[in-house]
């Protein structure tokens, strides 16, 4: 059995999420049952089991794979060094999974067996810990407490049944200040044994997290204790986050799980209401749900939303806690709003040619900086988009509804039906309705 454990068979990924393949063609009885996962969202069950969930989809990530080995789902995870982009333009050296910041999605189903192999290819001990599972205390992952550390090169096995549905979280419990600010968490989804009476058509996974890299840095400080300055959905901060896509009509499910450092998260979604549905304790009864637009996920904590998708749009989410909308450049930069800088522009003007002070109408002339920025690093915001730059980054992504999609990719830039854009005011319809156009 020992050749089914090499690196090769367990990373085969077969090119990872297919982030817009239609689900229900997922759940269709003539598509074939795989023997084994690959890592791609297709659905497994056994063959005498019938199929009751739609696979989890993590935008910017994959799901690990697995094999069936006499009744159990074999798993291997690799803590170790990996090279990552948190978008274009900035490139660090992190820690994580599988060669994933953050760790690949774990997916399985209430009451199976699971078995991890975990081995350590990190150049110092590590554990994993398995946040909000009901594991025994032995499989609990604390270094010193409830195991001895697994030290570079060994490899350790956890088995546990899983004993209840829900969205929880993996991460070390061991040095976790530094090897969870340098990326090592993921997400783990067990999904209900009985089918959900009203499943989604989309289920989509986010894990919230914060990290301190300076301006120029190529590793995140893990000592940072306050001031943070990158955001990020899975590992990664606009403009490098995928969008979250559906077709009107679609119920649309996103689970949101927040492992940064110290702080919480206020995620809103623009031209859409949903229930909270759940949260790490387990399932809400519809009873007790309520609808919401944004929702308040605490560290440590794991908050799943629902939607049905109903007005077409490139829909806004976006944590609300301003500077979590913002990268290194918007951090730590002295206000010079409302400063007449004319004179220190000359002066300056003399040693640096061209220079010109930002910042003096807002932060807005900093998310456009026409002049490059410092090697490794990333204005406040600056995207595209399509009427100019987008004026926001960090922990931020775009829930694109469309009447109908295609398969193959990013539907692109919404186009707005004539008379639903918002544009300059015609002199006309200002008289007509009792606007001086000269007075303003």
């Amino acid at each position: 059995m020992a050749n089914d454990f090499t690196r090769r068979n367990f990373f085969a990924m077969a090119g990872g999420a297919a982030l817009l393949t239609p689900l229900a063609r997922l759940l269709a009885a003539e598509a074939p049952v795989p023997v084994e996962s690959d890592g791609t969202t297709q659905t497994f069950a056994p063959k005498s089991e019938p199929i009751t969930y739609r696979p989890v989809v993590t935008p910017n990530n994959e799901t690990l794979p697995w094999k069936l080995v006499d009744g159990v789902k074999v798993f291997h995870l690799v803590p170790e060094p990996v090279t990552h982009a948190f978008a274009p333009g900035l490139v660090t050296e992190c820690w994580g999974y599988n060669q994933r910041v953050h760790g690949p999605t774990i997916e399985a189903v209430e009451g199976d067996r699971v078995r991890f192999y975990v081995t350590n290819r990190l150049p110092s001990p590590t554990t994993v810990h398995w946040h909000g599972l009901k594991v025994p205390n032995g499989m609990d992952g604390v270094g010193g407490l409830s195991q001895r550390t697994i030290q570079p090169g060994e490899t350790f096995k956890y088995e546990f049944t899983l004993p209840e549905p829900g969205t929880f979280m993996y991460h070390p419990h061991h040095d976790e200040m530094t090897q969870m600010q340098l990326g090592m968490m993921g997400l783990f989804i067990v999904h209900p044994r009985e089918a959900e009476r009203t499943p989604p058509d989309r289920d989509y996974a986010l894990l919230l997290s914060e990290w301190r890299i300076d301006v120029g840095a190529r590793r995140p400080n893990p000592s940072e204790m306050t001031d943070f300055n990158v955001f990020s959905f899975n590992g990664r901060s606009y403009p490098g986050t995928q969008p979250l896509v559906a077709q009107v009509g679609d119920r649309v499910r996103i689970r949101l799980g927040n492992l940064s450092t110290m702080s919480h998260h206020s995620i809103h979604l623009h031209g859409n209401r949903f229930q909270i549905i759940a949260t790490g304790g387990g399932s809400i009864e519809p009873s007790a749900q309520w609808p919401e637009s944004t929702v308040f996920v605490p560290t440590g904590t794991t908050r799943t939303v629902e939607f049905v998708a109903k007005t077409p749009g490139d829909w806004v989410m976006h944590c609300h806690m301003l500077h979590h909308s913002m990268t290194q450049m918007g951090h730590a930069s002295g206000s010079v709003v409302g400063i007449n800088a004319a004179g220190l522009n000359r002066e300056i003007g003399k040693v640096v040619p061209g220079y010109m002070t930002m910042g003096t109408t807002g932060m807005e002339d900093m998310s456009g900086m026409p002049m490059p920025v410092p090697k490794n690093s990333l204005p406040m915001g600056a995207a595209p988009g399509p009427f100019g730059d987008i004026g926001m980054g960090g922990m931020f992504t775009i829930v694109k509804v469309r009447e109908k999609l295609e398969e193959g990719g990013d539907p692109g830039w919404y186009v707005n039906p004539r008379g639903t854009q918002a544009d300059l005011a015609a002199p006309e319809d200002m008289k007509r309705d009792g606007i001086d156009p000269a007075s303003v």
